[in-house]
């Protein structure tokens, strides 16, 4: 572009200014669009590499606890990458609307159809007054034709409120006595705080792992006075109040006839430092064979691992156990035990997972230095067959499951426990193969059990799941603070994870069984149960 003179006519000068700005705010409108649509590329990549990992994990079987981390971390990535498309899109329609550019390109981001609201939502109705003239004559002969309703979604963070129970009290004129309707039961004697917020306080501790001391901080935000040390008396009676129901919970679950166990470490404060304590687990899951008993779980606390510790909890249970391969168990799996045998069921994942570590694609790519086993990358490559015939068949009658493994997965059982002691032979007893391969072939009774009874499951991952909300609280209280906190926590563990497990919102169902628990006959206690429980609220049965 050559530098030719500028004309000396104003008007002249104006028009080229104006020309001049309106293009540099159509260029300005085309850049904003352009980097709305490369972010809006850029979040679909991440999408679609999000979509394949999880499609892969579909189809492969569980990878390692390292790649589910990596797709949390990818659909955090996608997350901050939607929000900065809705910035620069935003950025783009506020440049196009300045520069009086209408046209919206064909490959624009489609947006999602809006659906409607909840119909159960309570409705607040905001009229914005409508003209007295009419805009284009001035005229004030004006009639309502309809009205156009929009609407927003908006939320009050916590409503607390106070409820008065009034009992009007009456004397009679002939006897000069006082009748009075007797009081209401409290939640807990005493008490100052409702049911709802008794059980937002425990469903607030213990499911979303929120200290107390955050709690109060919250509540004063709020103009209410309560201390950590309330807030720990309210968590203690409440859990006094719910300990039948977890008893009920607990003879439940050690009534099944198949078990999973597990445990996972649990920081205890013990003078001036923490010590590694334990919560136990021990799930009741009859989902994996089509049984129709409810699920159920039941934790325990303890200081230490020692094996008394799951002796003591399955004192007085018999039947099919499946757990990790701890020393403690052995006890209970010796033939004459009493009251009844502890039938030993070994776990393929635990199995799977020595060799996956020692064949692990992904970590070879981010380091180069690292070295694969073949052995260990063919061993998995034959576990996850097996793997891939179980899926077919969960959930299906132990009769069908049994007779699945017996014609397709029992050969390849055969064929792997063959390979493995032929492997076994070949490699170094000091080896890292070689204890992982020792780990199954000592224990192959065990893991091989699930070929003759269609209700064992090949993994524990219902034990190991019902501990994952436990790993990610412990960012968040860091430690229990005493023996008795944590005996407290696996109590209330053992109530919300259960409501879960039968699909139960457990807020709900903890506020309306603290409102009932006082005056509900014990005798029909079980009504009360998760999978029994019907609110008596309808808004309460909405919510869960």
């Amino acid at each position: 572009m050559t530098n030719a003179p500028l004309p000396d006519d104003i008007e002249t000068l104006k028009r080229m200014l104006h020309e001049s700005n309106v293009a540099r705010a159509a260029a300005e409108a085309k850049a904003a669009r352009a980097t709305a649509e490369v972010s809006g590329a850029y979040a679909m990549v991440e999408y679609l590499k999000l979509e394949i990992k999880r499609l892969n994990r579909d189809k492969f079987g569980p990878t390692s606890e390292r790649t589910q981390r990596l797709i949390d971390q990818m659909e955090f990535q996608l997350e901050d990458l939607e929000a900065d498309l809705a910035e620069d899109e935003l950025a783009a329609e506020r440049a196009e609307a300045a520069a009086g550019v209408t046209n919206v390109p064909a490959h624009a981001r489609a947006k999602p159809v809006r659906k409607p609201f909840p119909a159960h939502l309570p409705r607040e109705r905001c009229v914005v007054p409508g003209p007295t003239l009419c805009a284009c004559c001035g005229s004030d002969k004006l009639a309502k034709l309809g009205e156009d309703v929009t609407e927003t979604l908006e939320a009050i963070p916590r409503k607390l409120w106070v409820r008065q129970i009034v009992r009007e009290k009456f004397t009679c004129r002939t006897c000069e006595k006082i009748s009075q309707a007797p009081a209401p039961f409290h939640v807990i004697a005493r008490g100052h705080v409702g049911a709802s917020v008794l059980a937002m306080i425990i469903y607030d501790k213990y499911a979303l792992h929120q200290p107390l001391n955050r709690q109060s901080a919250e509540y004063e935000r709020e103009g209410v006075e309560l201390g950590s040390s309330t807030l720990g008396d309210h968590v203690g009676s409440g859990m006094a109040v719910l300990r039948p129901l977890f008893d009920r919970i607990e003879a439940y679950v050690f009534a099944a006839e198949r078990l999973h166990g597990d445990d996972t470490i649990v920081p205890l404060l013990a003078k001036g430092k923490t010590i590694t304590a334990r919560l136990w687990d021990y799930v009741r899951d009859d989902q994996p064979f089509g049984g129709k008993d409810p699920p159920a779980a039941v934790f325990y606390f303890s200081r230490d691992r020692r094996g008394d510790h799951p002796q003591r909890h399955l004192a007085n249970y018999s039947g099919l156990f499946q757990a990790d391969a701890f020393s403690g168990y052995n006890e209970l799996y010796k033939p004459k035990r009493q009251p009844g045998q502890i039938i030993e069921a070994a776990c393929w994942a635990h199995g799977r997972r020595k060799f996956f570590v020692l064949a692990d694609i992904a970590a070879k790519a981010r380091d180069p230095k690292k070295t694969i086993s073949p052995v260990a990358l063919e061993a998995v490559k034959r576990i996850d067959a097996i793997f891939d015939i179980e899926r077919e068949i969960n959930g299906q009658a132990p009769e069908i499951r049994r007779a699945v493994r017996q014609d397709r997965v029992k050969p390849l059982v055969e064929k792997l426990h063959a390979w493995m002691k032929e492997q076994r032979a070949r490699v170094s007893a000091k080896s890292h193969i070689a204890k992982a391969l020792n780990y199954m072939l000592k224990r192959w009774d065990a893991f091989a059990r699930f070929l003759d009874d269609g209700r064992i499951c090949l993994t524990n991952n219902a034990a190991e799941r019902a501990l994952r909300s436990v790993a990610l609280g412990r960012k968040s209280w860091l430690f229990a603070g005493s023996d008795r906190g944590g005996e407290r926590a696996a109590i209330a563990y053992s109530l919300i994870y259960t409501a879960r497990l039968n699909n139960v919102d457990p807020l709900a169902w903890l506020t309306d069984v603290l409102e009932r628990i006082a005056e509900h006959p014990m005798q029909q206690l079980d009504e009360l149960l998760p999978w029994n429980w019907t609110p008596l609220d309808p808004a309460i049965s909405r919510a869960a």
